[in-house]
């Protein structure tokens, strides 16, 4: 797929079928003020055309695509620790974009950049086509009603549009600490023919020195919830 708007249908669809939410919550002084002192920054504005990335970085580097990234932790540890490549997060809740933004402040750094959007309109519009080397979607919402099932991000025309702006070669990483949500993602995975299982067909990945630990994670074993990777190469 080359134009900006690919399938428009599955645009439409995916629209009107939310992954999220939207709870913002009571951001901190703190989480507000880094908006006012760092947006310009970290943050890039939706604008519903596709972005100068080497423009916004100020170089030429390989893209990670960090789709719902919560409070920021994993995102400023692996760019803290992956210096040679850059950074896009998304997500769309306030308290946690701020967080990220202060913690990026805090270590001056360079290769960030946030949207505080929805991930599909983002992906639709504003990436442009083979210009990511890895997408990471870690503990997205697993909507474990079954009626609500259909609200889950990782579905077939989703990966699809997701492949459509990987390079070849390009990465995704999933992770969850669901298991019926494990499941649903290996089956889409499996059958979606954009993408091949890094490991072998059917088979989940050890966890990735790259994927740190996070207190989110940590609660979720806590409770027993056993963790799965799955890890996807751009056919």
């Amino acid at each position: 797929m080359t134009d900006q708007h690919p399938h428009p249908d599955t645009s439409l669809h995916l629209r009107r079928i939310r992954s999220f939410v939207l709870r913002e919550g009571r951001m901190t002084t703190a989480q507000q003020r880094a908006f006012d002192a760092h947006w310009a920054r970290f943050g890039i504005d939706y604008s519903g055309t596709a972005q100068d990335l080497d423009g916004r970085f100020g170089r030429t580097a390989s893209r990670v695509l960090e789709i719902g990234f919560g409070n920021g932790e994993a995102l400023a540890w692996a760019s803290e620790h992956d210096p040679l490549r850059d950074y896009i997060g998304v997500e769309v809740h306030g308290p946690g974009v701020g967080r990220l933004m202060n913690a990026l402040a805090e270590r001056d750094a360079g290769n960030v950049r946030i949207y505080k959007h929805d991930a599909v309109e983002v992906l639709e519009h504003e990436i442009a086509p083979a210009s990511l080397a890895e997408a990471r979607i870690w503990f997205p919402d697993p909507w474990h009603k079954k009626r609500h099932n259909k609200r889950r991000i990782v579905q077939p025309k989703f990966v699809a549009l997701l492949a459509s702006r990987m390079a070849a070669g390009g990465l995704l990483h999933l992770a969850t600490d669901w298991q019926p949500y494990a499941e649903h993602m290996l089956e889409v995975m499996e059958a979606a023919p954009a993408w091949r299982n890094a490991i072998a067909p059917g088979q989940y990945a050890e966890k990735p020195a790259w994927r740190i630990e996070t207190h989110f994670e940590r609660r979720g074993l806590k409770l027993g919830h056993g963790v799965r990777d799955l890890l996807y190469r751009k056919a």
